[in-house]
């Protein structure tokens, strides 16, 4: 059973969403919130798998919420996505600083948000890859101060090719097929370097793969 919790102060939304959810076999909305702070004590109570989180709410918004979130050891098994009524809203990139494990656009069609879901859930990739790269591709060209490339070189050469190609939005079975190994020993791979870079999910892995300049903006 997938635990879901939903943080947005429009009670239209959250309930539009709950309807969803609730009928589904696997999934269930532990809680709902309607401000960041709310959302982060009913993380705390719940333990969801997934906290749907809003951007923008009263009192403490979605960036912060996602923030403490994921500076809290006892949430570390919490994925956090980010609910934005923009596919590139400019709050996204704060984001996924912040610790979020991806977003969603809230005009996102049923099957594709069900199936969002489950994905956040198993840790897998969450956006799509052409979403990925024009995301992180605007992510990284912001003028900020890149992170030195030092951990990447605790990585072995076949997790560095993982991260790199991950980066690009591939999956699992995409990256085991470009690498030559079975989806296992890419997921392996994946998640010895994730450990190695001290990244709490995909999404942030990403993030450090660029800030670190192990792959170049447009390269993939």
């Amino acid at each position: 059973m997938i635990r879901v919790l939903l943080v947005d102060d429009q009670p239209l939304i959250r309930s539009g969403f709950r309807a969803l959810l609730d009928i589904e076999d696997d999934i269930e909305v532990v809680a709902e919130a309607a401000d960041g702070r709310a959302g982060v004590e009913l993380a705390r109570r719940h333990l969801p798998d997934i906290a749907l989180i809003d951007i923008q709410m009263p009192v403490v918004d979605g960036i912060e919420a996602t923030r403490r979130i994921a500076a809290d050891p006892a949430l570390s098994a919490v994925h956090v996505v980010i609910l934005t009524n923009y596919g590139l809203d400019e709050y996204v990139f704060d984001a996924l600083r912040a610790g979020a494990a991806g977003f969603l656009v809230k005009d996102i069609e049923p099957t594709d948000f069900l199936h969002a879901i489950r994905v956040a859930a198993r840790g897998d990739a969450l956006l799509a890859p052409s979403i990925t790269r024009r995301l992180i591709h605007r992510y990284v060209t912001q003028p900020r101060t890149r992170t030195p490339g030092t951990a990447m070189n605790e990585l072995t050469t076949r997790e560095r090719e993982a991260v790199a190609l991950v980066a690009q939005g591939l999956s699992n079975d995409d990256i085991a097929g470009h690498m030559v190994i079975s989806p296992h020993t890419a997921k392996t791979h994946i998640n010895r370097a994730m450990t190695k870079l001290h990244a709490r999910d995909r999404a942030q892995l990403v993030v450090l793969a660029y800030e670190s300049g192990l792959v170049i903006p447009g390269s993939g």
